[in-house]
């Protein structure tokens, strides 16, 4: 049987993906500068007789073909960059770069991705089919290293029927999964905000424009967005991050330049809600005599898992980890750059486990202290090579 045959090798090379795993972790880049870990990558592909191409600059594609008769072809995807964080653990495979961490598991990603390659291609005499292993750049920065892998045809030549991904989740516990089928995750939009005023003494407003109180009606003006515009059915996430006001105690700035984004999981109404949050801002800026640049910068489309395809992988995994080990998701409003995928062809994006609260494991992704329990790449890599034959037809 096949799927004892993957266990089985996922357990021999368990070690091996661990290695891979910390040293990418000890040597991260950030979006698109991705030399070192896509030379890394190519290395592994090569040392296992993989052949592979470069793609959008630092992205590297595989293919790996099965001996058997099928014309059925499924994409897997692993992330490659880093964060701009300084790491606050003090494990030995701490990041050799300043200011530089993986606290969001690609290289966790990265490792499990190479550790199915080996799986598959070791096992390509028993099924059918081909496996394409998309190796991504840059998906924590817009425009998203998948939609220039898209832009250069990585969902071409040959075209994939499933696209799959998965993603490690800090609040899981090791050994399971989440997942959820239709929308899962939101779009993302970046706000730049400038309002600009009058300066001038902060014993003298009556002499000034003040943009910090205007910037501050805004503010709270275009939670309306949120509260009673949008659909109460539709998710929508609309925060501000970053206000600066640079003036003084007794100094009213000119300008005061804000930050933030607006998130939701329909593209109709996004759009729409982009033009009245525009509209919103200008308009109370001109009724108290400044004026406000509304910048959008346009970012991720809403994720969504074909639901056919997402129930096929939520029965694998069962069959697989055991059912007990399978979690329904909720929709969650962060953004992944695998959205672009999502709508362009049938797509699944599950969570990994890599929570242990007994090892103290459970920092959130994104932070100075984010780690995984290793234990989770002793099955990650085995589940995805499961998941990619018996996607191609075979048991």
């Amino acid at each position: 049987m096949l799927k004892e045959a993957i266990a089985q090798l996922a357990k021999d090379m368990h070690q091996t993906v661990i290695s891979n795993r910390r040293y990418l972790h000890a040597h991260p880049e950030l979006s698109f500068h991705e030399y070192h870990t896509a030379a890394f990558v190519k290395a592994r592909l090569s040392e296992l007789g993989i052949p592979w191409n470069a793609m959008a600059n630092t992205g590297v594609v595989a293919i790996i073909k099965g001996a058997l008769p099928s014309d059925r072809v499924v994409a897997l995807r692993a992330d490659m960059d880093a964060l701009p964080i300084t790491e606050a653990n003090t494990v030995d495979y701490i990041s050799q770069h300043k200011g530089v961490m993986h606290a969001c598991g690609h290289d966790a990603h990265t490792s499990s991705l190479l550790g199915t390659a080996a799986i598959l291609h070791a096992l390509s005499g028993k099924f059918g089919g081909t496996v394409k292993l998309i190796f991504q750049p840059g998906e924590e920065k817009l425009p998203g290293g998948a939609s220039l892998m898209i832009r250069e045809g990585v969902l071409d030549n040959p075209k994939p029927h499933a696209v799959i991904a998965q993603h490690v989740m800090p609040s899981i516990e090791c050994g399971k999964i989440g997942i959820r089928k239709g929308k899962l995750m939101a779009s993302m939009d970046e706000l730049m905000v400038t309002v600009k005023g009058r300066g001038g003494h902060g014993a003298q407003p009556h002499q000034n424009i003040d943009p910090v109180l205007i910037a501050s009606h805004i503010i709270i003006a275009l939670q309306q967005i949120v509260s009673r515009i949008a659909n109460p059915n539709n998710p929508t996430v609309l925060s501000f991050g970053k206000v600066v006001a640079d003036g003084a105690v007794n100094i009213i700035p000119g300008t005061v330049h804000m930050e933030g984004t607006f998130r939701t999981l329909n593209e109709q109404w996004r759009s729409a809600a982009h033009v009245q949050m525009k509209k919103m801002a200008e308009g109370i800026a001109e009724s108290m005599g400044g004026s406000c640049e509304f910048i959008i910068n346009r970012g991720y489309p809403f994720l969504i898992n074909e639901e056919k395809l997402t129930e096929e992988v939520r029965l694998f995994a069962g069959a697989y980890l055991g059912e007990e080990n399978i979690i329904d998701l909720d929709i969650w409003m962060a953004s992944e750059d695998f959205a672009y995928y999502s709508q362009l062809a049938d797509s699944c994006f599950y969570f990994l486990g890599v929570g242990n609260a007994q090892k103290q494991i459970h920092s959130a992704l994104h932070t100075p202290t984010f780690d995984i329990d290793e234990n989770a790449l002793a099955f990650s890599t085995g589940l995805m090579a499961y998941i990619a034959v018996r996607q191609l037809g075979f048991a």
